[in-house]
């Protein structure tokens, strides 16, 4: 049984957090353009929940997805939900790089949230690192710059709520495999966005399927590598990771959608990458508490 830390692969599987998010980005505007939100994470949640099915009955079927803290489950799910609707509104309102950028104001939350909860410390690296990254936000945003619109106040309350469920996941992967999270989590929000699902159905033509497809495998497969990503390494390491997503949403946004990328843009990336770059750099690894090896699939 492992109980050491791996900050290598904690990286490993954000990277592979990375490339999905940035996917799900472009696929989440495509399929907005005929479908209603609600509508779209209901299928996203029912499609994930058929695509996920595999590594429930690799991990010994529903047995390996049982659960003593369904209670912690629907709260975070709650919380979560109403993140993704309102990143997704966002979505259709302000440029993929701005989006990105706001909500990486999640980082400070969580590193506040994690130092109250989950009893995580915030070294000089950390806190640097963090500093970094949000200085580098703030310069791609610019605020004070043009007025704040819709688009960016519900950005910002996305991101408070991501920072909540972040914290809560961490506190799931402490006695609930990653698997038994994603079931969770796809099944509460089934459930949740049903009844306002139905309400503005309409039938997906040949041209929202693959969008959809491709929501439902980056929705359900994302949250998975950032919930290994959890069990590696401490929140306040994990989510710094995510700030190289800024600078490279800005270059997404430009190639698909030809979203200019300025100065400000390259300038706060850079520093976005250096605050990264710090924090990777420490050496050796933390220890993990042995009940956390339980969401690896090993017995505690």
């Amino acid at each position: 049984m492992n109980s050491q830390a791996s900050i290598p692969k904690a990286a490993l599987w954000m990277g592979g957090w990375l490339v999905l998010m940035l996917t799900m980005t472009v696929a989440g505007r495509e399929a907005t353009r005929n479908l209603d939100l609600f509508q779209i994470m209901v299928m996203r949640s029912v499609i994930g929940l058929v695509m996920l099915m595999p590594l429930v009955m690799l991990a010994g079927g529903f047995r390996s997805v049982r659960t003593t803290a369904i209670g912690q489950h629907v709260g975070r799910n709650v919380v979560h939900y109403g993140g993704q609707y309102l990143w997704l509104y966002a979505l259709t309102l302000i440029p993929i790089a701005q989006l990105i950028s706001i909500e990486f104001t999640m980082p400070i939350w969580t590193a506040i949230l994690a130092a109250l909860f989950l009893g995580e410390r915030i070294g000089w690296r950390k806190a640097v690192s963090i500093a970094l990254g949000l200085a580098g936000v703030a310069i791609i945003v610019r605020p004070g710059a043009d007025t704040i619109n819709v688009g960016q106040v519900l950005a910002l309350a996305s991101a408070v709520a991501f920072a909540i469920s972040v914290i809560m996941v961490k506190a799931l992967t402490r006695r609930d495999s990653v698997t038994a999270i994603i079931f969770w989590m796809l099944v509460i929000q089934t459930v949740l966005g049903l009844v306002p699902a139905l309400l503005v159905w309409t039938t997906p033509t040949a041209v929202d399927w693959p969008w959809i497809l491709l929501v439902s495998f980056c929705g359900t497969f994302s949250h998975y590598c950032m919930a290994r990503a959890m069990v590696h390494a401490e929140a306040t390491i994990v989510v710094p990771m995510d700030f190289l997503r800024v600078p490279l949403a800005a270059v997404l946004g430009y190639l698909v959608y030809a979203e200019a990328i300025d100065m400000f843009t390259a300038l706060g990336g850079a520093l976005i990458l250096f605050g990264n770059l710090l924090n990777l750099r420490r050496g050796g690894t933390a220890r993990i508490p042995p009940k956390e090896s339980h969401a690896d699939g090993e017995k505690p």
